[in-house]
């Protein structure tokens, strides 16, 4: 009897154990294939007619699997799209890595008032201000396919406001490496009551490696050093920091582990800076021969920047430029072009950088149509802004390419990029920018 008891007992329990097994599971079940669900809506299943990966490659009718803000996979038009996953039909486009404009100034902006120059009218508006109207330079350079920047100066710590808003998804934009204010010589005579120097000047070795650290300290990404004078209708270019200078900077950059930026217009500051290890260097015009040969031996990038002159000289009026000041601007841009010339001839690496300030954004990479006629194929032009430009970041296995494990930065064009860069330039019709749309122009 205690023993039928004690079966009778262990049956209800067992019973009562399967009904709560049973209950769970079906509970769990609908979280489950919300789990499902929710996982497939961040997947989607880009669709090319053709693509440029960025890494040698180009692909017919190929697939890119991106999921949250990676590339999951890159395969041909047999490549398995995932149950639920979003697909984008782009097979009337050529896909591109998304591109990068390794030198910009995105907080520079001004509403281009008649008979002003906007240079003049910096430092007027309040931070926040600059700040919140600077989104229509970001908006600009996503409408260009430019995906990513390095910005090589901005006043008050703007540039790191706006890389911040814009890494907590508060700001739309391209994804941001920023120098803050950049190292520079006292250039200002002495005026009582204003004793404190401005942001990055440093004169002699002590001063310069305070204010890298100060710099880095404040959050920067890169370092910038104006090694020269020059800056819009200043084509000078005489050299500012000694070589022991720029060398201490060099040396303080990378025992940090930041890439060094030297700015000069003329051919003596870029060579001290080449001799000194930078990483880059912008705008130089005329360096010699040997400059040239160790700049393909150690690996420096050059960033010629060569559109900007052009787009000073276009747009003169708007700085209240003169004729005169036209013409030597664009005397300039040849001198560029010559010395760009001269260092693909050499081997040296180029890096696209636009130096857009004010109106020029969303002209970013018509600097690729310069480095064409320098002698550049469209394909090296297109890896200045891409593979080339990633790895002057120091970002070259999570940008500029489009592949497994990359950020999912991803531009359509119209035609064929690699017969003709002008296509890179002017028919970009959809741009994603870490896994979102952000710019689509496709039903026009």
């Amino acid at each position: 009897m205690r023993t039928r008891l004690s079966l009778l007992v262990a049956a209800l329990l067992l019973g009562l154990f399967f009904v709560q097994v049973t209950a769970a599971r079906a509970q769990s079940a609908p979280a489950a294939r919300a789990d499902a669900n929710a996982s497939a809506s961040n997947v989607k299943a880009l669709r090319f007619g053709r693509l440029v990966d960025g890494k040698g490659k180009v692909w017919t009718n190929a697939i890119v699997i991106v999921r949250d803000n990676k590339i999951e996979k890159v395969g041909g038009a047999d490549l398995a799209i995932p149950q639920g996953a979003q697909v984008v039909d782009l097979t009337r486009y050529t896909g591109i890595p998304g591109m990068i404009d390794v030198h910009t100034h995105m907080t520079f902006w001004s509403d281009i008032k008649p008979g002003t120059n906007p240079f003049n009218e910096m430092g007027k508006l309040r931070p926040g201000v600059v700040v919140y109207m600077a989104q229509e330079n970001a908006r600009k350079t996503l409408e260009a396919g430019v995906t990513s920047v390095r910005d090589l100066g901005a006043g008050d710590y703007d540039d790191l406001a706006m890389r911040d808003l814009i890494n907590r998804g508060a700001m739309v934009g391209p994804r941001m490496f920023v120098a803050t204010c950049g190292l520079a010589v006292t250039s200002e005579p002495f005026r009582p009551g204003h004793n404190e120097p401005s942001c990055g000047v440093a004169d002699g070795v002590p001063e310069v490696l305070r204010t890298v650290r100060q710099e880095i300290a404040a959050g920067a990404d890169v370092v910038k050093m104006y090694a020269s004078t020059g800056s819009d209708q200043d084509l000078s270019g005489y050299q500012t920091f000694t070589f022991d200078e720029i060398k201490a900077a060099v040396d303080s950059a990378h025992k940090f582990g930041k890439r060094i930026a030297v700015h000069s217009y003329g051919p003596d500051g870029a060579r001290d800076a080449v001799r000194a290890g930078a990483d880059s260097i912008e705008h130089a015009i005329d360096m010699d021969d040997a400059t040239l040969a160790e700049m393909a031996k150690r690996g420096t990038y050059y960033v010629p920047t060569i559109d900007h002159n052009r787009y000073y000289a276009e747009f003169r009026n708007d700085f209240s430029f003169d004729e005169k000041t036209a013409e030597r601007l664009n005397a300039f841009v040849q001198k560029n072009l010559e010395t760009a010339r001269r260092a693909h001839a050499a081997g040296v690496r180029f890096a696209m950088g636009s130096d857009a300030v004010f109106t020029m954004f969303g002209q970013n990479t018509r600097e690729l149509a310069w480095f064409v006629k320098a002698g550049l194929t469209p394909s090296q032009a297109l890896d200045t802004a891409t593979s080339n430009a990633a790895d002057l970041l120091g970002m070259a296995d999570k940008l500029g390419a489009v592949a497994p494990g990359y950020f999912a930065d991803v531009v359509a064009v119209e035609g064929d990029p690699l017969s003709d860069i002008n296509v890179a330039i002017q028919n970009v019709r959809w741009v994603m920018k870490d896994g979102r749309v952000v710019v689509d122009h496709t039903a026009h």
